[in-house]
């Protein structure tokens, strides 16, 4: 019960982050990625301000094996930059700029009545079931062949 309690608080505390934020609006973040037109510098500050209370949110949780909620925890702990990162991040950025939306204000939107929200996370949903389709592929293994007839 108090998991689920805390749950709906964080949720609903980093709803309001969003919106207070900024981020749920696309045309905010569209102007915020426009370097070389009407640039709008104030989302950096939003991010910047995330960054800070991340660095001390991460290091306190890797000291720790079990959450506030007695759940186990555990922090990823590869370092490796790899291909398979950079064309995600690639791909992140792509949507994010094309679409205005990550999808965490992505749903804030939607839960606010923005229709624009649910045509990015459809788009999303579809792309991440794309990519798990694509990556089956890839790690499938191969049947035996055929006895000979």
């Amino acid at each position: 019960m108090m998991k689920d309690i805390f749950s709906v608080a964080s949720g609903l505390i980093f709803g309001l982050g969003l919106i207070a934020g900024g981020m749920t609006d696309p045309a905010k973040v569209q102007a915020f990625l426009d370097l070389f037109g009407a640039w709008d510098p104030s989302l950096a500050f939003v991010m910047g301000g995330a960054i800070a209370v991340g660095v001390f949110a991460f290091a306190a949780a890797r000291r720790r094996t079990v959450s506030w909620t007695g759940e186990h925890m555990e922090l990823p702990r590869s370092t490796v930059i790899d291909t398979r990162l950079i064309v995600g991040g690639m791909l992140f950025g792509t949507g994010w700029g094309l679409g205005g939306f990550c999808p965490g204000p992505a749903i804030v939107a939607l839960g606010g009545g923005l229709p624009a929200a649910g045509i990015f996370i459809v788009a999303m949903l579809a792309g991440m079931v794309g990519h798990d389709r694509w990556m089956q592929g890839l790690f499938a293994s191969t049947p035996a062949s055929a006895p000979a007839r």
